[in-house]
């Protein structure tokens, strides 16, 4: 039998990472040179060691350079979560860009251009 406590546990943890971040990225990351970061999801290992942290971007920005900023300043931010997240082990934290946000945009450019073909 599986211990639900135990599967559920992760997706909490996530969901407070989540949260966390949301607010240290609108408090210390937003601005023109970084546009707008938004936490799109958080995944937890099982052991809660590792939070795989996907974010998508949205301006003006060189997404590139703004997730080196973000891995940069990897050590801050786990520190920032450690004072808001209450946990037995702060987690490591890996960024990187939300794939979905980009299959989102080729489906709206597909459906735009069947629109234009049937016209």
């Amino acid at each position: 039998m599986v211990n639900t406590e135990a599967s559920r546990r992760p997706k909490r943890v996530a969901s407070l990472i989540k949260e966390a971040l949301g607010r240290i990225f609108l408090r210390e990351f937003q601005g023109s040179a970084t546009g707008l970061i938004t936490v799109t999801r958080v995944e937890m290992t099982a052991d809660l060691q590792v939070a795989h942290v996907y974010l998508s971007f949205f301006g003006d920005v060189r997404e590139d350079e703004v997730l080196a900023l973000i891995e940069k300043r990897t050590g801050y931010l786990r520190k920032s979560i450690a004072s808001e997240v209450k946990l037995k082990y702060n987690p490591t934290l890996i960024f990187s860009r939300d794939p979905a946000t980009e299959y989102e945009r080729r489906i709206d450019s597909l459906m735009e251009r069947l629109k234009d073909n049937e016209k």
